[in-house]
C-alpha cells in the first residue's frame, strides 16, 4: 500500500512539473447564468422550453392563467367608457348663450344708430348693456361649472386608466421569457402546475460569450490589465486542448487565500487574486472546465 501512495505521489509531481511552464494561471469556464422566475401566481397554460433549448433575448416560451387579469381589464375599459360619456360638450352647452350675446350685440349697433339721428333714447342703450351684462355672467359661470364637470371627468378618466396600465403590466408578468439569449440548463416546472410570485421555473445561461476565472498571485499583478489579450487553453481531458484567445475583463480588487479554508500565517503566501477572462464560445466549451491562461507577450 505505501508503494502505490509513493508511486502516485511521483505521478503527480511529474505531471505538475511536466505542465508548470506552460501556463502563468488556471481556473474553470463559467457563463452568465439567470434563473428565471415566476412573475405572476397562476396555473402554469404551456411551458415550451426544454433543457438544451437556444432562447433568444425576450422571446416567450411559456404563459400563466390570466383570464382573472383579463376580464378585470375589460370591466375598467367599460368604466372608463362610462366615466367619459358623462364629460360636457362645453361648445354645444354653451351655444345658445353666446347667440343671445350676439343677437344683443347687433341689436346694440342698431340702436347707437338710432340714437346718433335721435330715433331712439339714452335709456334703451342701457337696457341692452345691461341684458350683455347679464347674458356675459351667466357665460362665465356656465364655462367655469362645465370646465370643472369635465376636469373631474377627465381625473376620473385617467386614474382609470392607470388601473388598466397596472392590470396590462401583470399581463405581460404572465408571460414567461428569458431576459437574456442563452441555453436553457435546467427546468423546474411544467405545464397544469401552479406557479407562485418568485417560484424558478428556469435556468438560462448565455454559452456563447463565456469566461475562464482564473487566479493570479499578487507578484503578477503588475502585468495585467483590463483589455489585455491573453491565450485561454481549454483541457478536455488527455491530449484534447485548445487555444482560445481571451481578453481581461475584471479583476479583483481584494485578495482571497487559496485553499480558502486555511488561514495561517504560512499559508499567506499563497494569497490569489481572482481574474475574469472574456472567451469567444465555439461550442466545445462548458461551464466548469479546466482552463490554463498565458500572458501573451
Amino acid at each position: 500500500m505505501r508503494r502505490i501512495w509513493i508511486c502516485a505521489a511521483v505521478s503527480l509531481t511529474v505531471t505538475a512539473c511536466g505542465r508548470g511552464g506552460d501556463f502563468d494561471a488556471t481556473g474553470t469556464f463559467e457563463a452568465t447564468e439567470v434563473v428565471v422566475s415566476a412573475e405572476a401566481a397562476g396555473r402554469i397554460l404551456c411551458f415550451d422550453a426544454e433543457e438544451g433549448d437556444v432562447l433568444g433575448a425576450g422571446r416567450q416560451v411559456g404563459a400563466i392563467d390570466t383570464v382573472q387579469l383579463y376580464l378585470q381589464k375589460l370591466q375598467m375599459e367599460r368604466q372608463r367608457a362610462s366615466v367619459r360619456s358623462g364629460r360636457p360638450d362645453i361648445s354645444k352647452q354653451a351655444s345658445s348663450l353666446r347667440e343671445q350675446i350676439a343677437k344683443q350685440q347687433t341689436e346694440r349697433r342698431r340702436v347707437e344708430s338710432l340714437l346718433r339721428d335721435g330715433a331712439a333714447t339714452a335709456k334703451q342703450l342701457d337696457d341692452i348693456d345691461a341684458q350683455l351684462r347679464v347674458l356675459n355672467g351667466q357665460l362665465d359661470a356656465l364655462l367655469s361649472t362645465l370646465e370643472n364637470n369635465a376636469l373631474s371627468i377627465d381625473e376620473n378618466s385617467s386614474a382609470i386608466e392607470l388601473q388598466i396600465a397596472q392590470i396590462e403590466d401583470r399581463l405581460a408578468k404572465c408571460r414567461i421569457a428569458s431576459p437574456i439569449g442563452g441555453t436553457v440548463l435546467a427546468k423546474y416546472a411544467e405545464a397544469g402546475e401552479l406557479a407562485s410570485v418568485g417560484k424558478p421555473l428556469m435556468k438560462v445561461a448565455d454559452l456563447e460569450h463565456m469566461h475562464l476565472r482564473a487566479y493570479f498571485t499578487s507578484d503578477q499583478l503588475a502585468g495585467l490589465e483590463l483589455g489585455q489579450r491573453v491565450t485561454v487553453t481549454a483541457d478536455f481531458g488527455g491530449e484534447q486542448q485548445v487555444d482560445y484567445p481571451g481578453r481581461i475583463v475584471w479583476i479583483a480588487s481584494e485578495s482571497e487565500f487559496t485553499p480558502k479554508t486555511i488561514q495561517t500565517r504560512d499559508s499567506r503566501a499563497n494569497l490569489v487574486y481572482a481574474v475574469k477572462i472574456a472567451v469567444e464560445n465555439d461550442g466545445k466549451l462548458k461551464i466548469g472546465l479546466y482552463g490554463e491562461v498565458r500572458l501573451d507577450d
